[in-house]
């Protein structure tokens, strides 16, 4: 199977992003990939609140996801949506980060709404408070592609390994990081976070970045650090993607999940034990 996996900088418009991302899965379709992937909020990255309630919509008749859709049984490719910002029926009136697995006839195979939320101080100036936009999932999902069994995560959900073992053991193959990650984590952490749930778990982890300065005209502005990165079962680093926006693309050979875990079975050899304090 090869990949493509999508390097954008997603502006704070929808309707401006989507030609652009549509445009992009043609291209790869184009040039042999089967599997297209998206970053996290391909369609909208903004800090305003007052904004997103104006651009974001409801999964029922948005017009993101349906040209999304569109899209993938156009070129009749598995198209991982990374994650959109969806309007929810959350009390608070928080949004849905919410990454789609469409299948080439363009119907939904699966979808994930993103666990853990963006909560951090990076630095003084840089803070984020996720919680307080988007309401957290609940839900762990492995999705059925045929060439491969994979494991949807998003972004921050990097950091809680326990995840990724659930889904590799509950027969992932292929684990999902659609990503917009800071520049100050993403240069400290992000290669080697995506190295680790691969050697791990004995899957192939596939990350598809935001990267570069977003337009922004509300709120404050917004940085991501790029680099799109593969990673093989045994911990290699097959792709790269730096900064630069564009189509990068990938061969994966899924016989290299077997044989990783052939090599090292630790998925089987868990222990119950105690914890003395």
């Amino acid at each position: 199977m090869k990949a493509a996996l999508l390097q954008i900088t997603s502006s704070e418009m929808p309707a401006d992003n989507l030609p652009m991302v549509r445009e992009m899965v043609r291209d790869a379709a184009a040039q042999g990939a089967g599997f297209v992937l998206t970053p996290e909020v391909t369609n909208c990255v903004s800090a305003s609140r007052s904004h997103q309630d104006k651009v974001l919509e409801p999964e029922a008749g948005n017009p993101f996801l349906a040209g999304m859709r569109e899209e993938a049984a156009a070129q009749g490719v598995w198209l991982l949506l990374g994650s959109i910002g969806v309007q929810t029926d959350d009390p608070d009136g928080r949004f849905a980060n919410r990454s789609y697995m469409i299948a080439p006839d363009g119907r939904i195979a699966g979808w994930y709404d993103k666990i853990h939320m963006f909560d951090v101080d990076v630095t003084p100036e840089e803070t984020y408070r996720e919680s307080a936009g988007y309401r957290p999932g609940t839900r762990a999902v492995v999705v059925d592609a045929g060439f491969a069994r994979i494991g949807m995560t998003v972004c921050y959900d990097l950091r809680f390994a326990a995840l990724y073992r659930t889904l590799a053991q509950a027969g992932a193959q292929i684990l999902t990081v659609p990503a917009a990650f800071s520049p100050v984590t993403g240069a400290a952490h992000w290669e080697p976070l995506l190295r680790a749930r691969a050697i791990e778990t004995g899957c192939f982890v596939l990350a598809p970045a935001q990267s570069g300065d977003h337009a922004i005209t509300k709120g404050k502005q917004r940085s991501t650090y790029g680099h799109s990165l593969v990673v093989a079962p045994w911990g290699e680093v097959l792709l790269d993607g730096g900064e630069e926006v564009g189509i990068h693309l990938v061969d994966l050979d899924m016989d290299r999940v077997d044989q990783a875990r052939r090599r090292i079975a630790s998925l089987s050899h868990d222990r119950e034990y105690t914890l003395a304090t």
